[in-house]
Formats: C-alpha cells, structure tokens, sequence
C-alpha cells in the first residue's frame, strides 16, 4: 500500500530475514531487556491468519504491528505497534492503523481489540480520539512485573474495542473529526499525566501513585456502567459515557 505524494510503504513482512529484523525492532522500541515476539512465532501465525506488517522508507522499516487471530472469526487481536524513536511524530502509529483496518475488512474481520497502559497520553490519543476504539475492562497489573520502558509501575491495561464498522471509526477513517455521540451522559473525566516516561525517572513514587489513583477511578467508573468513548488531548483526560 504506497501513500499518497509519499514513498512510504505499507505493506505485510514476507520471509525470515524480515521477521528477525522485526525481532531486532521490537527491541530497538521497548528496551534491550523486553523479550520481542520471536520471529518463528509472528511466521506461524501469519501463515494461520495472522497479520505482520511494516511502514517502510527508502528499504527501512519505521513502524510495526503484528495481530493475531482469536477464538471468534470476526476478531482480531493486535498485540503489537511500533514506531522508531527517530520516526515519531510522522503519523505512521495511525496509518499503520488504518492499513489494519483494510486488512481485517477484507478477510470479514470487523472488531479488533487490544490493551494500551491508561497513562500513555500519546497511546490514548491514538486509540480513543484518532482511530474511535472505546474501552469498558480495567486489567490490574496485566504482565505483572515489566523491564525496559515499562518498568517500575505495575502494568496496568486498558482493553479498546476498535468496532470497524462502527459510524464513528467510519467517520474518522475517512478523516473527519468527530465528537461523543449524542445522548449520553458525559460528566465522568480522568486525567492522565502528560510524560509518564518524564515522571518515571524524575519521580517514581508519583508515578505509581497516579497509577494507583487512575486505577481507581476507572475501575469505579466501569463498575457504575461508564465507558471511555473519548480522549481530550489537551487536558490529557479521558472522557466516559453512560447512555
């Protein structure tokens, strides 16, 4: 799939050498000490259905998601997306995406889920605001204990429901802003911190503590029948719905 006025490609991974590059990747991303996906692994399931993409410039890989089938034919699970540091900011999280998006319609795949960490800002504007994903399932300490990135908080996940079909993900597919429907009650908001990777190193205790604080209230929320249906960017605070 070639952008448009663009030379970049995105596209599936085909064979070895490109799998274990994606090995090398997924650490280049995460930290040396998180174990990547292996790349015998990621060829079995794509050889069953799998999905295992890149963005691509000039023979480069920039970006990477790898999705999986699950029990139920209609959906997807996507365990992995990734930009190279040194090529964030150029929308590739989004378009690689949206090239997923096309993929699952095409094999009759219309819901795709996966868990993002709530204090990620960056991760939840892309999930809830940019691409319509909702979220109703808090999963306490989902990995349990992490390294690389992800280490010294407890790896709290949120799980988004991406509904393909769904008229708000048409809507922003076709790249038109749009708000929280109509009809629902929207007094519930969380704020997340703005850098979590800023305040692990800077502050440790505060970081856990805006974990623990953020798990509360989320959990609180769902269990009263909320859901998160939106991401403020600029307040960095998720938006709930109860219809």
């Amino acid at each position: 799939m070639n952008m448009p006025n663009s030379d970049l490609v995105l596209r599936e991974l085909s064979g070895v050498a490109e799998l274990k590059h994606a090995e090398w990747f997924q650490k280049e991303v995460w930290g040396k000490d998180d174990p990547p996906d292996n790349s015998d692994l990621m060829l079995a399931i794509q050889h069953e259905g799998g999905l295992v993409a890149g963005a691509f410039k000039d023979g480069r890989m920039l970006g990477f998601l790898f999705g999986f089938p699950t029990s139920q034919p209609h959906i997807q699970h996507s365990h992995r997306l990734a930009v190279h540091p040194d090529s964030r900011g150029m929308g590739l999280g989004v378009k690689l995406k949206w090239f997923q998006r096309d993929w699952c319609l095409a094999r009759g795949i219309t819901l795709v889920r996966w868990t993002f960490d709530p204090l990620r800002r960056i991760n939840a504007n892309l999930n809830i605001a940019r691409l319509g994903g909702t979220a109703s399932t808090y999963y306490q300490d989902y990995y349990g204990e992490m390294v690389g990135i992800n280490a010294g908080i407890p790896s709290d996940r949120l799980l988004v429901d991406w509904h393909l079909t769904a008229p708000r993900a048409e809507e922003l597919a076709k790249g038109r802003k749009t708000v929280t429907p109509d009809g629902a009650d929207k007094t519930m908001i969380v704020e997340v911190p703005k850098d979590l990777d800023r305040l692990l190193v800077s502050d440790l205790d505060a970081a856990i503590s805006e974990r623990l604080r953020v798990r509360e209230e989320m959990t609180s929320a769902f269990a009263k029948g909320y859901k998160v249906d939106g991401f403020d960017a600029k307040t960095c605070c998720y938006l709930f719905t109860r219809s």
